[in-house]
């Protein structure tokens, strides 16, 4: 986002790169004023606590601080756009305070460097980011657990290699993406962690000599603490790199969420609401799940960040390097993109609607309850290995139990009533049945459902507590500094 420290400047002319950094060809290049009205916010704020920290520890006078406090609210009236031409936002703003005050203006940027002041803004901002993308897996979250209350009972086939394989539910289904999704937000919720610390007063990477408290601008910007060593805090982008990682991952899940219900739609299984789909420009009658595919394709985008960012990240010296000014925008892009897309994903999980009659249908296809009939004959006394054979020769013929009487005449010799109760088989054989006898912990029986279900809403409980208090933090420190601030302007 920012070029490294340079002298201060105190005539209002070049206010940081001074006249002889000041033109040529490669401005434009180097310039990431544009860029950087995403974190033109952040600035201000961290131009704030740093300011009111020098006046408290005496390195600057209360009347020079009221004047820059008071010319900071004045350029965040007048916004962004109208900021002087700069190198970035940062030497934007200061020039901006200059031109309003004069010279005392730079006082600003005492006992501060322009790579602890950015690095200080970028994880400002990317805390809300993180939080925005964690409220939208709460969201999601949310939709998959009304889906699972709704069907509990609701059969659907389960599939491996996209074959059928075993009679499952509706709400088994769902709280299998509903695990996944809670880790992706314990994953963000890490991340916040380490991105809540605060890099301001490393200077340009080996401290001050002015007697700065740290601790004091982290107070005020509500950061949880102080990175201590001065070269990590001002040139440090790990945060940025394990952010954009969580939220690849979380980008994968989606993928994963939206192939399934693209795939679900194809067969007749759920109908999307139509906000989440759209028809053909030419075929009336086409009902397209294109947002899902979009979902699905943001995975890619993430995990392109990921490796846009690793790649600019990979061997870099300590402690500044303007490639580091590139790095940034791979996490914008990806949290965007990954928080439109759960956000959306939420939408269409909680508008689809199942089909239950062709589910049902569907369910007992491809002799998908041979693994119950197996278990069945294995807990009657036959090896398991034996019932796999049996019920596999059943299966080619058909996998009814006429199937099972003659595989059991050809492989053991005798007739299947001499292993198993034939009522037992007509059960496991039905497919409502057979997902009612998978009562183990974690399985689609609808009790075992119910437990998984008490469990993610209290885990979604915990959660959502977790990101309001989290918010709740950070508005409080934010009207906590405007409080100190209006002491002064």
């Amino acid at each position: 986002m920012s070029g490294e420290e340079a002298p201060d400047g105190e005539d209002g002319s070049g206010v940081v790169r001074r006249d002889r950094f000041s033109g040529g060809p490669a401005r434009s290049f180097l310039s990431s004023l544009s860029a950087d009205e995403r974190i033109f916010a952040a600035d201000l704020e961290v131009d704030r606590a740093h300011v009111l920290m020098l006046a408290e520890q005496g390195i600057l006078a209360d009347d020079t601080a009221g004047k820059i406090l008071t010319a900071l609210d004045a350029i965040e009236v007048d916004g962004h756009d109208s900021l002087p031409d700069g190198e970035d936002v940062h030497e934007a703003i200061e020039t901006a305070v200059i031109e309003q005050i004069g010279p005392e203006g730079g006082k600003m940027h005492t006992a501060r460097s322009r790579n602890d002041e950015v690095a200080t803004c970028i994880r400002y901002r990317l805390r809300e980011d993180v939080l925005e993308a964690v409220e939208t897996t709460l969201a999601l979250r949310e939709s998959l657990l009304e889906v699972a209350d709704e069907g509990r009972e609701t059969i659907m086939p389960g599939y491996t290699h996209l074959q059928p394989a075993q009679p499952t539910t509706v709400a088994h289904w769902a709280l299998s993406y509903e695990g996944a999704v809670r880790r992706d937000t314990k994953r963000l919720l890490d991340a916040y962690g380490r991105i809540n610390e605060s890099p301001l007063g490393g200077a340009a990477f080996a401290g001050t000599t002015f007697d700065v408290d740290r601790e004091r601008t982290a107070e005020l910007l509500g950061f949880e603490r102080v990175i201590e060593n001065s070269m990590d805090a001002s040139s440090s982008r790990d945060f940025l790199l394990e952010t954009t990682q969580v939220l690849s991952t979380h980008a994968t899940t989606l993928s994963g969420l939206a192939e399934d219900l693209v795939i679900f739609a194809n067969r007749g299984f759920v109908d999307l609401a139509d906000d989440y789909s759209s028809t053909s420009s030419i075929m009336p009658q086409k009902k397209n799940p294109d947002t899902l595919e979009l979902v699905r394709a943001v995975a890619g985008d993430a995990a392109g960040g990921v490796q846009g960012l690793t790649t600019t990240l990979k061997g870099l010296p300590r402690a500044y390097n303007r490639d580091l000014q590139r790095a940034t925008t791979h996490a914008w892009e990806t949290v965007d993109a990954v928080a439109e897309a759960s956000e959306v994903a939420a939408g269409a999980v909680a508008t689809a609607d199942w089909n239950a009659d062709v589910l049902a249908a569907e369910a007992g296809e491809g002799f998908s309850t041979a693994t119950g009939v197996a278990d069945l004959l294995a807990a009657n006394g036959l090896p398991f290995r034996t019932a796999h054979e049996m019920v596999a020769s059943a299966a080619e013929n058909g996998g009814d139990y006429d199937a099972l009487e003659a595989a059991a005449s050809n492989v053991l010799g005798e007739p299947l009533e001499s292993f198993v109760d034939p009522a037992a088989v007509e059960d496991a054989l039905d497919p409502a049945a057979s997902v009612a006898s998978r009562d183990s912990r974690g399985g689609p029986a609808p009790e075992a459902v119910a437990d998984q279900l008490e469990d993610a809403r209290e885990a979604l409980a915990a959660d959502e507590a977790t990101h309001a208090a989290t918010d709740e933090a950070l508005e409080h420190a934010h009207a906590a500094l405007r409080e100190e601030v209006n002491a002064y302007v």
